[in-house]
């Protein structure tokens, strides 16, 4: 798992073009590590894969799970109320903040096969898509951050035990 820190989880993700058995295997990959983890989104840039391709296993705020991978994905509407809610990270392990979000997200692109793939969340699904798509455009939720909400996080992150250490 990448940490934060890592140059990969700050560089915008490269689009898929080989959707042959080696993607197949990332989504495998990916979908292994995020449930050894605990976590409901992953992107492949917290495991090192400079690709955009993010998998989820993340219930919204009724509690109905939603399941899958999205290739080349683009958010392309996020509205509605704008939430605070605490957010974290597997890239940064046991640490959460208040960050903003939309309410509803729409986020598209393909399987790994190339099929077209349109994704809809709310609530906490919609804070997930948002958050695995700034992945793959190099952006960590403490980007999202401001004022005291960032210092704190930052500072909490520094002195976090996984936190490289200078």
């Amino acid at each position: 798992m990448t940490l934060l820190g890592d140059p990969v989880l700050h560089t915008p993700c490269e689009p898929v073009t080989d959707f042959g058995p080696r993607l197949a295997r990332l989504i495998e990959d990916m979908f292994a590590t995020m449930y050894a983890a605990e976590g409901v989104g992953l992107a492949a840039n917290q495991i090192g894969v400079a690709s955009r391709v993010f998998v989820y296993d993340c219930p919204d705020d009724e509690d109905v799970r939603h399941l899958g991978h999205i290739v080349n994905p683009r958010l392309v509407e996020a509205d509605g109320v704008t939430v605070r809610g605490a957010e974290g990270c597997l890239s940064l392990p046991g640490l959460e903040a208040g960050t903003e979000r939309f309410d509803r997200a729409v986020v598209e692109g393909v399987d790994l096969l190339g099929a077209p793939v349109r994704v809809e969340g709310t609530g906490f699904f919609a804070r997930c898509l948002q958050h695995e798509c700034d992945h793959l455009d190099g952006t960590v939720y403490t980007d999202r951050l401001t004022g005291w909400r960032r210092a704190k996080a930052l500072r909490a992150a520094r002195r976090a035990k996984w936190a490289a250490r200078a």
